[in-house]
């Protein structure tokens, strides 16, 4: 897989990869994954207690979502860095409203701060790549992104 070739390929592909990292974490040692979202650790199930369920829902959830935006970082997807920004800050304001509602324990904000942090810093990469184009090229095009004797393609993100 290529390194991200924009900033804000690197703020996704460093999602990415914190995603994955903690969905296999929830998946594999659940118990600490609920510690360090600041949710009790029960010591054993009571009945209707369907946390391990819904922790294992989330956590799978987590990974495939990881895979999801490495994917994008790979292709250079740039709709999808524009449209995690949004629905990032949207996640930051339902996580966020759920530990000021007392539904979530207080440590669950900081669930919410890194949605938010990082669609701010997602934001701020797609800012920073077009300003940094030159006016009518591909902010991420190098010369390296064509094979040789391939021709012109049509692009992923016709968007400018």
């Amino acid at each position: 897989m290529r390194l991200p070739r924009s900033g804000a390929g690197w703020t996704i592909a460093v999602f990415g990869v914190l995603a994955v990292l903690l969905g296999a974490l929830g998946l594999i040692w659940p118990e600490t994954q609920l510690r360090l979202l600041g949710f009790e650790v029960p010591t054993q199930r009571a009945p209707g207690d369907y946390t391990g369920t819904f922790l294992t829902a989330s956590s799978m959830a987590s990974f495939n979502m990881g895979v999801y935006y490495l994917l994008a970082t790979a292709t250079e997807w740039r709709s999808f860095y524009r449209f995690t920004v949004v629905f990032r800050l949207v996640t930051f304001t339902v996580f966020s409203l759920a530990v000021l509602s007392e539904v979530a324990p207080g440590r669950f904000f900081g669930v919410a701060l890194w949605e938010g942090v990082g669609a701010v810093a997602t934001a701020l990469g797609l800012w920073w790549d077009a300003r940094r184009a030159a006016p009518g090229t591909s902010p991420t095009a190098t010369p390296d992104d064509t094979p040789a004797g391939s021709g012109s393609a049509p692009a992923a993100d016709a968007v400018h």
